[in-house]
């Protein structure tokens, strides 16, 4: 009966030098509401069946299936373990790669040339887990694992001639270590995962988003509860912060004689989703707690405030299906794509890596509605996987193109694809 329960409410679910860190902020889940926000994230389609719908791969280019009125292309290939990307003011493309040389990090630079676009330069190099990239005021931010840096390249060459450290020492390192990163006019916004599946980190600063002024000397805690949100977004014309998180595996493991990992998954297949969430101060998000809309995790059914903490929950404003593994995306603010695409999230979808049925390996879009602000659907744009399942591309991060084209990278294969909008051609 449990069991029934549980699962009947989780039917209902969504998919000079920087100054040293602070303290640990230990703090108890705050109750607060999202502005404007649905009392219940909604769940994108996640009907094995309708994956990728139709006959709808490409015949020429990427063999991917894309939706009809886009088009993919390949613009980048051989460019290593690329993950996320940023544009500076010139239209120089820049990727972090977070394994390069002797193991360490780097990131580079490319300049487009006759439609692709081709490396020009090691824009920094002997980095330790370079993540997130944030152009703003001059200057390329970097974040890695444990820290964030800004460099600038002021000839031209494609090579930093200038790297300043802001922010260094922080929790990260281990398990879920991409930092998020997103720089304003007067603030750096940033966050690390949680170090393994599930743990409680309240009295670390794992699982929290900080923002810090633009020297690193001062924070303070704007969210928590996050597993593993790798970017932050200002949605366009707002001051409000948005961000992907991964969702928890092996949710099934302690019903009934427990899950086969791997093998039997019955309910893990099926939950918990990723969520897109909207970041407020103050907010908590449920990790490691519960997951979607309010649904808990067993290893916590014991906990006698258990509901008090559902209760300080903010569910997701939209959920993708689950283990789809959200990492890189971006507001769409430009020119190139039909007039209702403008202030929607098109987001990389890394994929399941160990779902019995494989899912995710997508760029989707989430469709706000521009009254509202609030997502209220959800599309496949481009599948990466083959009619057969088999993968052919594991999108990583979105980033729009100065054409309006958007480009996403792929680390399973080492390419940068461009998305464009060709209408009925």
């Amino acid at each position: 009966m449990v069991i029934a329960s549980v699962l009947a409410m989780a039917a209902a679910s969504c998919s000079g030098p920087a100054a040293p860190d602070p303290a640990p902020v230990s703090a108890k889940p705050p109750k607060a509401v999202a502005p404007g926000a649905s009392p219940v994230g909604q769940l994108a389609n996640q009907s094995e069946d309708l994956d990728q719908p139709g006959d709808h791969y490409q015949k020429s280019g990427p063999p991917f299936w894309v939706r009809p009125g886009y088009k993919v292309t390949l613009v980048a290939q051989k460019v290593g373990n690329a993950r996320f990307m940023a544009f500076d003011d010139k239209g120089t493309l820049y990727i972090s790669r977070p394994v390069s040389k002797n193991n360490l990090s780097d990131v580079i630079t490319l300049r487009e040339r006759d439609g692709s676009y081709w490396p020009q330069a090691i824009f920094v190099e002997g980095l330790k887990m370079a993540q997130g990239l944030c152009f703003h005021d001059g200057w390329m931010y970097i974040s890695v694992s444990q820290g964030v840096l800004r460099a600038k390249d002021t000839n031209g060459d494609g090579k930093a001639d200038v790297v300043e450290t802001i922010l260094k020492d922080l929790a990260g390192g281990s398990g879920h270590w991409w930092r998020s990163l997103l720089v304003t006019d007067d603030a750096i916004y940033t966050s690390v995962g949680d170090p393994s599946n599930i743990s409680d980190q309240t009295s670390t600063d794992r699982e929290k988003i900080f923002k810090y002024s633009l020297d690193g000397k001062s924070r303070e805690l704007w969210s928590s509860g996050l597993r593993n949100t790798e970017k932050l977004q200002m949605r366009p014309g707002t001051d409000e912060l948005w961000g992907g998180d991964q969702g928890s595996d092996n949710f099934g493991k302690d019903y009934g004689s427990g899950e086969d990992s791997g093998h039997s998954q019955p309910i893990t297949d099926f939950y918990p989703p990723d969520e897109f969430n909207h970041y407020v101060k103050g907010g908590f998000y449920g990790h490691p707690f519960v997951i979607g809309n309010r649904i808990p995790r067993t290893e916590y059914w014991n906990r006698p405030d258990l509901l008090e903490i559902a209760d300080t929950t903010i569910p997701p404003a939209w959920c993708f299906g689950p283990h789809w593994a959200v990492d890189g995306w971006t507001f769409y603010t430009g020119k190139m794509f039909p007039a209702d695409c403008i202030g929607d999230a098109f987001c990389g979808l890394h994929g399941s890596w160990n779902r019995i049925v494989k899912s995710g390996y997508r760029i989707e879009r989430i469709c706000f509605d521009k009254v509202t602000g609030l997502p209220y659907g959800s599309q496949i744009i481009v599948g990466t996987l083959s009619p057969t399942k088999q993968v052919l591309a594991r999108p990583v991060d979105v980033v729009q193109a100065p054409d309006g084209s958007l480009l996403f990278s792929s680390d399973y294969n080492s390419s940068i694809y461009r998305l464009t909008y060709v209408g009925g051609k």
